[in-house]
């Protein structure tokens, strides 16, 4: 006689948290072994959101055809976006390479500084050091081509190809984010609107600001007689980016430089055009900005552009930002579902009755 099929040594209970264990390997096993491509899906994601107004225009409301519209935004993507962006990061990693390998510019105005503050502070070989150390910094956070035409390429095939199907099969994508999330109807709108102003104020408003800012700091260095005007003002537009100190970073030093060679004139020119107008149109642009698109307060962009810089390269800085929106936004649930769930177990409760009140004591 066959012996009976041996039954499942777990129980139901196991079984449930085993599959979860099993899921969150597999899931570590795939972002470990994407790691160095998640930046081409993070990149479609804040692509995606850019765009999806221009889809919704043009596919749900005017009906156009869906494959050609996506075709249309990848190519404006490609184009407009990463071409240019792509080459001004190769511009400026280039450039920083060359310093790095040859620091006599840079000891040439130091040496200057120290003549006329009377104080050394530098030597050589220490700002060689602090250079390529520098160097080595920026280079594992900008994405180029100097890391390899073959990784470049993949990552720009895999960022359009991941927003080809985002944009193409829209409905089934976001209905897989509903279903998986674990979350309610109204946090994914909390999330989906945190996402929305993340968005629109560091990447549309800021590159926005940013590209104005860098236009005034290159016509600027250029007015004033600062070499390599067009690589400082393409320096300005990164770091227009970083809250608070911005392109002082660069039109300072450019001024500073001037005082010392003896330009004085020129280099209190740069000082008042940054001061007065090139740091005033970044308080009026967001200002204008600020009522038509995310309003991110500024604690929140510093923050969130240091964390996610460190951790994600130079996408970080639009997810920084999105990762502390995101943790807030959450905090903000977590308090509302806690004090909903007391106010539910307090109802539950049964009432008092008259022999359960306390009596006076004696």
């Amino acid at each position: 006689m066959p012996d009976a099929p041996s039954e499942n040594i777990y129980t139901p209970r196991q079984q449930y948290v085993l599959l979860i264990v099993c899921l969150i390997g597999l899931a570590v096993l795939i972002l470990v072994g994407l790691g160095s491509y998640i930046t081409a899906f993070l990149g479609a994601g804040i692509l995606y959101v850019v765009f999806r107004p221009w889809f919704q225009a043009l596919v749900h409301r005017r009906g156009w055809n869906r494959q050609l519209v996506t075709a249309g935004l990848l190519t404006f993507a490609f184009v407009v976006i990463i071409l240019p962006f792509t080459a001004l990061t190769l511009m400026l990693v280039d450039r920083i390479r060359d310093y790095a390998q040859d620091t006599t510019q840079i000891m040439a105005v130091l040496h200057k500084i120290e003549q006329k503050t009377g104080y050394r502070f530098t030597t050589e070989q220490n700002v060689r050091g602090l250079v390529q150390q520098s160097v080595s910094w920026l280079s594992t956070r900008i994405p180029s081509l100097a890391t390899g035409l073959l990784h470049f390429t993949v990552i720009i095939g895999l960022m359009l190809f991941t927003m080809y199907f985002m944009f193409t099969q829209e409905e089934g994508f976001l209905r897989g984010l509903r279903r998986y999330l674990p979350f309610r109807a109204s946090t994914l709108r909390e999330l989906g609107e945190s996402l929305r102003n993340t968005v629109n104020a560091n990447v549309l408003g800021q590159a926005l600001i940013a590209f104005v800012q860098a236009v005034l700091t290159g016509l600027t260095l250029w007015i004033f007689g600062v070499p390599d005007a067009l690589f400082w003002g393409t320096v300005a537009f990164f770091t227009a980016f970083i809250p608070v100190l911005g392109t002082p970073l660069v039109w300072g030093p450019a001024a500073i430089l001037k005082l010392t060679q003896g330009h004085t004139g020129q280099g209190v020119g740069i000082l008042l055009v940054g001061i007065i107008l090139i740091i005033n149109i970044d308080n009026l642009l967001r200002i204008v900005l600020a009522r038509r698109m995310g309003n991110i307060h500024p604690l929140i962009t510093l923050a969130g552009v240091v964390l996610g810089v460190e951790i994600f390269g130079i996408l970080g800085l639009v997810l920084g930002p999105l990762l502390l929106s995101y943790f807030m936004v959450l905090m903000g649930v977590f308090e509302r579902e806690n004090r909903l769930h007391r106010r539910v177990r307090a109802e539950q409760l049964p009432a008092a009755g008259p022999a359960e009140e306390a009596s006076p004591t004696n």
